[in-house]
């Protein structure tokens, strides 16, 4: 019997993303911040209801996954000025979700539909704040030496902590010019992607501010550990090195923790 094309495609586990069949195309990337007091309730809600009807029920969203930024984390957040969070103490929750490649659109639209009808029959949740919510199309992605990860697998994964960079790209600096620069570095994670703004629908809720910057970079390096544990070592120096590249800047570093589903770790942390 011959081998079928699928056969073939997986003998290796190094999987170029044009001989993918499921590729992330874009990505939802939403930083929330409960208010204080409220902060077990959101959690809660969140996973136990948002997580599921406000994303992962959706057409053509094929993996999410939840974060948290305890004050250990945000202790080593930079820069201390950044147009992304009002102090460094905001931001404490993040999910991240994939999108099918060429299915934006048609996800979008199921999405905005879906938030509007959820705040129409009371299933949202009033005492939180927007921080950066945010679509993202995918632009590359980089592994450490010897890791195959797809980044299509890495929320599926369960990694332990992720650690996040947001750039602001220099004048006449593509987005190709960062990834050759992180494709030079040791990578600091097991997989990092990398990507670029896609704008919000002007039939979004209210609710979602569009603070998004059209040269920005968005970089989420995967971690197969602690991310308190490496950050100093591994993307501590980040920002000073983008900048001296001639890139641009690093607007916002950020350490996140998985979240622990079913529980409230992490909710007496946050502050």
């Amino acid at each position: 019997m011959t081998m079928s094309s699928s056969e073939s495609r997986y003998q290796s586990a190094d999987i170029g993303r044009s001989e993918r069949p499921i590729k992330v195309g874009s990505l939802l990337f939403t930083m929330v911040e409960p208010h204080r007091g409220h902060e077990v309730a959101y959690n809660r809600w969140y996973e136990r209801d948002h997580f599921y009807a406000g994303c992962m029920i959706g057409r053509w969203q094929f993996a999410g996954g939840r974060f948290i930024a305890t004050r250990d984390c945000k202790e080593r957040r930079y820069p201390a000025d950044s147009p992304i969070v009002p102090d460094s103490k905001t931001g404490s929750y993040l999910a991240l979700y994939w999108v099918l490649d060429d299915h934006h659109d048609e996800w979008n639209e199921w999405g905005v539909e879906q938030v509007n009808w959820l705040h129409a029959n009371d299933r949202m949740f009033n005492e939180r704040d927007h921080i950066h919510t945010a679509l993202y199309q995918w632009a590359g992605e980089v592994n450490a030496p010897g890791s195959s990860m797809p980044a299509e697998l890495a929320l599926d994964r369960h990694y332990p902590g992720i650690g996040v960079l947001i750039g602001e790209l220099a004048d006449k600096i593509s987005v190709g010019a960062a990834l050759e620069w992180l494709n030079n570095l040791p990578c600091p994670a097991d997989v990092a992607l990398v990507g670029t703004p896609l704008p919000l629908r002007g039939d979004r809720p209210a609710d979602v501010p569009d603070t998004q910057a059209a040269n920005r970079v968005l970089i989420v390096g995967f971690l197969d550990h602690d991310p308190l544990a490496t950050w100093d070592s591994k993307f501590a120096n980040l920002g000073d090195a983008f900048s001296e590249a001639g890139l641009g800047k690093i607007v916002f570093a950020s350490p996140f923790l998985a979240t622990v589903p079913g529980t409230d770790t992490y909710t007496d942390q946050l502050w």
